[in-house]
């Protein structure tokens, strides 16, 4: 049972009250409820739900507001170690942590950042409302989590994204004016999320929080003056502390040309706090929402949308280096000799490749929608995702990504799996005994999807399903 800290009580009880702080505590020691984000790019609410019913017991019901969210009412052990889950059908999310992307609300038209981006499942949300097109950049400071950001870029096959490692606050300093919507869930103390992670509570303290709503201000500082005139920011936190949220929009609102706009959430909040401990806010702060967690059976969120008025000084940009690599189209004779032949080998019409951009890097091809038109492709850790390796016949061997991303396409040299002994197979990185007419590589099928690539050799079909995957333990049938 997780114990709460004196000081996280203390600290409650003059923020709600103690009847409140109370039940939120009550809360905390419950089971919390498991929720599941839908990658509607990939599969429908319908055909998921009946799925994971049927083949593993996994009940679910669907969240009415929210088309692409489903809450597991049974089975929720299971939902990490599922096909689907492992070939990016859904993200197992919070149901709060869906609502700023939604509230964002990117267009397939439309440049947009995410500040503060890893693990990645608000960026993988707001790729997949983007419908996968758009420019969508995805910045994560720590290093250590742009590992996972870029796997679930590639699990949920996000095709509109660039991943770059930057401090947020300071970005600003290459992006001025330059997006149309911005992200900013902000790092923060994380008091909404005690339920999940139990040692909040031992290190919450109000120090921290203070610490943490100067860094809040100044990535909002920047996200301010990246964005566009009349472009959109959402500010959102995972915590319930006032210092965090209401003073950090109401400093912004006094020095910069942003108003607050209203916003109407899909689950249950209520208004931000317009006075605290004798303190008057900007009265526009009633159109921020609190997420609040034993009334929305999910995690405590602060959600702030604000649009920007006025244009806003330009920092002094910092120095680019001259792009060494470049984004080809599919015509341009780089890649078109091995496009052709990928294309005859697996008879993939051609101009299924005119869809997207291709970035060469030695041997290594990555690819990504044709609208992404970023201009400083040096800062970026990873643009778009992996498409193949260029072989010695000038040939390209296909990645598993990007035989997911084509999945439809495929025409031939397609390996259909016939039972849960050769799923197990293929995705633990073995050799399925049975010879195919076909020889070479190829991609392998599984119940009407793309699980990914193989090579046909002397004994079978030998996955080439990536290393970082096979770690995944899966329930199979």
């Amino acid at each position: 049972m997780i114990e709460v800290s004196e000081n996280i009580k203390a600290y409650l009880n003059s923020l709600y009250g103690k009847d409140s702080a109370e039940r939120y505590i009550d809360f905390i020691k419950a089971e919390p409820s498991q929720y599941i984000r839908i990658n509607l790019l990939k599969t429908s609410r319908e055909n998921l739900k009946r799925r994971l019913h049927e083949d593993l017991s996994i009940a679910s019901e669907e969240i009415k507001s929210i088309p692409n969210a489903l809450k597991i009412i049974s089975g929720s052990e299971l939902t990490g170690k599922t096909v689907e889950h492992i070939t990016g059908q859904y993200y197992i999310q919070g149901l709060s942590s869906m609502v700023p992307p939604l509230i964002l609300s990117p267009g397939e038209n439309d440049k947009v950042l995410d500040l503060c981006s890893a693990p990645g499942s608000k960026t993988t949300g707001l790729g997949e409302l983007m419908n996968n097109k758009g420019a969508l950049i995805a910045n994560e400071v720590a290093l250590d989590r742009v590992k996972m950001l870029v796997y679930n870029i590639d699990r949920m096959n996000l095709m509109n994204a660039g991943v770059i490692h930057y401090k947020g606050e300071t970005l600003s300093k290459i992006y001025s004016e330059y997006f149309d919507k911005i992200l900013v869930d902000a790092p923060c103390s994380g008091l909404g999320i005690i339920q999940k992670k139990e040692e909040v509570s031992n290190w919450w303290s109000l120090e921290r929080v203070a610490r943490l709503g100067d860094l809040q201000t100044r990535l909002l500082i920047a996200a301010v003056k990246m964005a566009k005139v009349g472009g959109e920011i959402v500010y959102s936190t995972c915590t319930l502390t006032p210092e965090e949220n209401e003073f950090v929009i109401n400093k912004i609102l006094q020095k910069y040309p942003v108003e607050l706009a209203e916003i109407d959430l899909p689950i249950s909040s209520r208004e931000a706090f317009t006075n605290y401990n004798e303190m008057s806010f900007h009265p526009s702060l009633s159109r921020a929402r609190r997420i609040v967690p034993w009334e929305a059976d999910t995690d405590g969120f602060f959600i702030a949308k604000l649009k920007k008025t006025g244009e806003t000084s330009s920092p002094e940009n910092l120095t680019i280096v001259k792009n060494e690599l470049k984004l080809l189209s599919s015509k341009q004779k780089e890649i078109t000799k091995p496009l052709e032949l990928l294309g005859k080998e697996f008879d993939i019409p051609l101009e299924i490749f005119s869809g997207y951009k291709f970035l060469k890097k030695k041997n290594d091809v990555y690819f990504i929608n044709k609208d992404w038109d970023e201009d400083n492709l040096n800062i970026f850790e990873r643009i778009g995702t992996k498409f193949g390796v260029i072989d010695r016949s000038g040939g390209i061997t296909l990645n598993t990504q990007a035989a997911q991303v084509l999945g439809k396409y495929f025409s031939k040299k397609i390996y259909l799996i016939e039972d849960s002994d050769e799923l197990k197979k293929y995705l633990e990185g073995g050799t399925i005994k049975r010879k195919p007419e076909f020889n070479g590589q190829c991609v392998v099928k599984y119940r009407g999807f793309i699980l990914g690539t193989a090579v046909v050799t002397s004994e079978g079909i030998k996955s080439r399903f990536p290393r970082a995957k096979r770690t995944q333990e899966i329930s199979y049938l």
